[in-house]
């Protein structure tokens, strides 16, 4: 089994909470301590639990990190799209970051369904 560092759903994860961090640099400086630390907390649970999942022992316990992973996917979405609403990032930014989202939850997808068969 290849180290997570060498996964590419961690290595994609990465990309998207740089991604997070640029957008989130021209937030207003009000919402530091509200939706910009929200996303920003989003993003980074996506690689640190692809981490802590593949640091377990069986495949359960992997998924089921994995599962909250992939949640905070949905939720950093969301985040995402209330920014937008509230006219903090851009159409353009959103749809590119979107891209980067639907590509981690492919890839992760892919991983869970992967883990899944190793535990029948």
């Amino acid at each position: 089994m290849k180290s997570y560092i060498e996964l590419d759903v961690w290595i994609e994860a990465r990309k998207l909470v740089s991604q997070v961090y640029l957008i989130t640099n021209d937030f207003p400086k009000e919402e530091v301590y509200g939706i910009t630390n929200q996303i920003r907390r989003c993003s980074v649970s996506v690689p640190s639990n692809i981490a802590e999942g593949c640091g377990r022992q069986t495949p359960k316990d992997i998924i089921r990190f994995l599962y909250i992973s992939r949640g905070s996917l949905y939720e950093l979405e969301t985040q995402l799209y209330l920014s937008n609403d509230l006219k903090f990032v851009s159409e353009e930014k959103l749809n590119n970051i979107l891209s980067q989202i639907e590509t981690c939850k492919k890839l992760l997808n892919g991983f869970i369904n992967y883990y899944k068969k190793l535990k029948v």
